[in-house]
């Protein structure tokens, strides 16, 4: 197999490397133009005779000869993706164009990384792939809520006119290894902060919630989707059922480091939404495929790792 992963340097698409590169039958080329992704994420997988690296955004074009692509490219956290708002959209929606006519030309699977923020601040729960969502077309957030969503219109209707092959994944709050620790998302944010003896940022009251999947499990459902028969082309969500508060993960990430820093609350962030967790009864079925790693495990990995990189640095 010849396989694409684009945002190949980034949390998911370096762990995703990481299992794509240990089958020698793979040859694998991680796409990256590193405005998020870190080339510590891939330096490791630099001495294996499959792997590639390639510096490249794919707003713009490229070819390669590839049977499958893992496009993963677009910063997924808040802060990252309001950063240049305009870019956001043109990955999803530029990018997504330039990988699914790459498909088209190679006969190629292309299996997009979308996300749970398609739902929007959702007013069914669990969220089921059924729903169509609640979504601001036009606040801070939209450049990325929209744009995934404009980037599954594309796969659907390159499905149906042309028929490339695809498989779209809606991805839930995942955590682990690798994650960027100013990514600014909950669990980095927790953990840095416990571990540097910091306030603990808590927005709003602490009682919103979210389910949390470990980055093993979700690589695991990422490749049973796209290793699935054809007619398989999703939207399929993967994530993990288990719903906690912020409050609650603040206290977990307490109790693991010993930290004793305090909760420190601030004004929640606009289009936030309130409560966040999947209907994954289509993975079930589909790939059977459930999640694994407990809250308490995964973040005692995580929590290691951060103490790891402080330790480096």
């Amino acid at each position: 197999m010849r396989i694409l992963v684009t945002g190949g340097a980034g949390f998911l698409g370096s762990n995703l490397c990481e299992r794509l590169v240990k089958d020698p039958g793979n040859y694998v080329y991680c796409l990256d133009n590193l405005q998020t992704g870190r080339i510590e994420n891939i330096r490791e997988l630099m001495e294996f005779p499959n792997f590639e690296f390639i510096q490249h955004d794919i707003v713009e074009p490229i070819e390669l000869t590839v049977d499958q692509i893992y496009n993963a490219a677009c910063p997924a956290s808040p802060p990252a993706y309001q950063a240049d708002p305009v870019h956001t959209m043109k990955t999803s929606v530029f990018g997504m164009l330039n990988m699914l006519e790459l498909a088209r030309k190679h006969n190629a699977t292309v299996l997009q990384f979308s996300t749970s923020e398609v739902y929007g601040d959702a007013q069914v729960h669990p969220q089921p792939e059924a729903y169509w969502g609640n979504v601001n077309p036009d606040g801070i957030r939209s450049c990325y809520d929209e744009g995934k969503r404009a980037a599954e219109t594309l796969c659907f209707d390159y499905h149906r006119q042309y028929g490339v092959k695809i498989k779209v994944i809606r991805i839930f709050n995942t955590y682990g290894p690798k994650m960027d620790p100013n990514d600014g998302r909950v669990i980095s944010n927790f953990v840095n902060q416990a571990l540097r003896g910091e306030d603990l940022t808590v927005y709003g009251d602490g009682k919103q919630t979210r389910s949390f999947c470990y980055v093993d499990d979700l690589i695991e459902g990422i490749y049973r989707m796209m290793n699935s028969s054809d007619d398989v082309t999703g939207p399929v969500n993967l994530g993990n059922p288990g719903e906690f508060t912020m409050l609650e993960l603040a206290e977990e990430v307490l109790r693991q480091t010993g930290s004793r820093s305090k909760l420190v609350h601030k004004e929640l962030p606009k289009d936030d939404p309130k409560q966040r967790r999947p209907d994954i009864t289509k993975a079930k079925q589909l790939l059977d495929w459930e999640p694994k790693v407990a809250l308490r495990e995964g973040l005692a990995n995580t929590i290691e790792y951060y103490r790891g990189l402080m330790e480096r640095a």
